[in-house]
């Protein structure tokens, strides 16, 4: 258990660099002797390390080159593609494409939640409108994230598709750290309660089309506030 320990610990380190950018995708990492060196461990225990991150489809082993960086999108785990957003360099794309992702699993989910989602839980909906205001009137960003989430939380559950819950578990913890960055802004926050009552009143309608539509402009408005007032890109 302390070997695969140590071989934990040697992976993540080197994810971290590979993160920070001082290993970009496509460029060789070190060789056994050099890692073993830093990290004052065996080349086993070196070798297991990247093996893992092989695994992973972070590092490509290329036979008589050496071993190389695999671009973002390649990489197939999901909790190092979540490091990489949440401490990578380029964080303006990463919060481009979270927003992509939300746009397409939120608003299906949203659709199905229209013919699924009971009295209590829309009454439920407008309640965390009514939280966002207020904590919009006091520049409460933590309240109006935390009544913010809690909103899109619900909708996901009430769509009854388990897969979808399960996909947005992990994103939680950068989904928070983004919406404190944009909340932080008050313009975005009047945005965003004005969208939040239409998806809500959409809901409430019971219409899947409407409800599919009210998030999908919701979330167009997000992309286009955080391109706009957040990271001042066209």
């Amino acid at each position: 258990m302390a070997r695969k320990s140590l071989v934990g610990v040697v992976a993540d380190e080197l994810l971290d660099r590979i993160i920070t950018g001082e290993f970009p995708p496509g460029s060789s990492v070190p060789g056994e002797l050099e890692l073993s060196a830093r990290h004052e461990v065996s080349r086993m225990t070196v070798r297991e390390a990247m093996k893992t991150l092989e695994a992973q489809r972070i590092l490509s082993v290329e036979r008589g080159r050496g071993t190389f960086v695999n671009p973002l999108n390649r990489w197939a785990s999901l909790e190092a593609v979540l490091r990489a957003a949440s401490e990578g360099k380029n964080e303006a794309e990463a919060s481009v494409q979270l927003i992509e992702l939300r746009r397409m699993l939120e608003t299906g989910a949203c659709e199905l939640a229209a013919s699924r989602i009971g009295d209590a839980d829309i009454q439920a909906l407008y309640g965390y409108v009514a939280a966002m205001r207020d904590a919009h009137l006091v520049n409460d960003v933590a309240a109006f994230v935390e009544a913010d989430l809690a909103f899109h939380d619900l909708i996901l559950h009430a769509s009854e598709n388990v897969f979808v819950a399960v996909l947005f578990e992990p994103l939680h913890r950068v989904l928070e750290k983004r919406r404190t960055e944009t909340s932080a802004v008050p313009e975005i926050q009047e945005h965003a309660i004005g969208h939040h009552q239409n998806i809500a009143e959409a809901l409430e309608s019971r219409d899947p089309s409407r409800s599919r539509q009210a998030m999908d402009a919701h979330m167009q408005q997000t992309l286009d506030d955080l391109k706009n007032l957040v990271l001042e890109t066209p």
